[in-house]
């Protein structure tokens, strides 16, 4: 599963990615300290996002693959 951020007038950015066979796999500029991952299943992921400050706001979107 594929965990994406889209700030108020700004493109869409790649967080992070999960898996249950990988670990977590964070794209630059974010990290687990932030943004935490957790997935159940194939089908139910969380990600919580820690100490919220405005710099947070956004839109965010799961998007998920059986790639």
């Amino acid at each position: 599963m594929f965990w994406f951020q889209q700030p108020p007038r700004s493109h869409l950015k790649l967080v992070a990615s999960i898996s249950t066979w990988m670990k977590n796999s964070y794209e630059e500029g974010y990290s687990e300290a932030k943004f935490e991952l957790s997935r159940d299943n194939n089908y139910y992921s969380v990600m919580t996002i820690k100490n919220l400050t405005s710099k947070d706001a956004a839109t965010y979107f799961c998007a998920a693959s059986d790639l």
